[in-house]
C-alpha cells in the first residue's frame, strides 16, 4: 500500500496559517455581534416609540407590554378595547384641534385608570387598548368606573365643553380560558362592538372569541375589506 506523504510545516508557519484562518472568523463574529446589538436596539426603539399626540405607546410597544401583563398575572389580567363614540362628528363639527384635545384627554384618563400596573396604547385614530391587573371580584366595578370617567365632557380651546362617550369591551383569561393576547384582544374587540352606544362596558364571553376576524380585527371594521369588498 502506498504511503501518504505528510508535509510538516515549521511551527512558525503553522501559527501563521492558523492566524490567517482565524482573522476572517473573528471578523464575522464581531460583525454578527454588532448586527445583533443593532437589531436589539431597533426593537427597543420601536417598542418604546410614543404617539406624538397622546404620549401613549404605539401598537408594537403596547402589544409587547400587554403580553407581559397577561402572561404574568393570568386570571387577574384584563384587556380592554376603547373606541370613542361619534368622534367624526366632533372632528367635523368642532374642528381637528378639538378632536385632538379629546384624544389627548381620553389618553390621560385611560392612563390614570390603568395606573402603574397597566399599559395603555393608541392603536390608531380614536381606538385605544388597555392591559391591566384587576382582581376578578373588582372587575365589574372598575369597568363601570372607566365608562363614567370617559364620559366626562372635555374642555377645548376657549373654555367650551365637548360631550364625549366611549364604547368599551373587555376580556379576561379566566373567562376565555387563555392568556393568548391575540385571542383576548379579538374577544374584547367583538364585545366592544356588541355594546356600542349602550353606555356600558361589555365583558367578553367565549363566543366573542370566535367572531370572524381579518388580520386580528372584527370583520366589517375599517381596514378589513377583501379585494375591495367589505368583509
Amino acid at each position: 500500500m502506498a504511503s501518504i506523504a505528510r508535509v510538516h510545516a515549521p511551527s512558525g508557519q503553522r501559527a501563521l496559517i492558523i492566524t490567517s484562518l482565524a482573522v476572517p472568523l473573528t471578523g464575522w463574529t464581531v460583525h454578527a455581534v454588532s448586527l445583533h446589538r443593532k437589531l436589539a436596539a431597533t426593537r427597543r426603539e420601536i417598542a418604546d416609540r410614543r404617539d406624538p399626540l397622546t404620549g401613549l405607546l404605539g401598537r408594537d410597544g403596547y402589544t409587547t407590554r400587554a403580553r407581559q401583563i397577561t402572561d404574568r398575572y393570568g386570571d387577574n389580567a384584563l384587556v380592554a378595547f376603547v373606541d370613542l363614540d361619534h368622534f367624526k362628528e366632533i372632528n367635523d363639527g368642532r374642528g381637528h384641534a378639538a378632536g385632538d384635545r379629546v384624544l389627548a384627554a381620553t389618553a390621560q384618563r385611560l392612563a390614570a385608570w390603568a395606573g402603574s400596573r397597566g399599559v395603555v396604547g393608541r392603536l390608531g385614530g380614536d381606538e385605544f387598548a388597555v392591559a391591566v391587573r384587576i382582581a376578578p371580584a373588582r372587575r365589574e366595578l372598575r369597568l363601570a368606573q372607566l365608562v363614567t370617567l370617559l364620559a366626562q365632557p372635555v374642555e377645548i380651546d376657549g373654555g367650551s365643553l365637548v360631550d364625549v362617550a366611549a364604547s368599551v369591551g373587555a376580556a379576561s383569561p379566566d373567562v376565555l380560558g387563555t392568556t393568548d393576547l391575540s385571542v383576548l384582544q379579538r374577544a374584547a374587540d367583538a364585545a366592544m362592538y356588541a355594546g356600542k352606544h349602550t353606555g356600558r362596558a361589555v365583558l367578553a364571553d367565549r363566543p366573542h372569541a370566535t367572531v370572524p376576524s381579518i388580520n386580528g380585527r372584527r370583520g366589517g371594521r375599517p381596514g378589513t375589506s377583501i379585494l375591495g369588498a367589505a368583509a
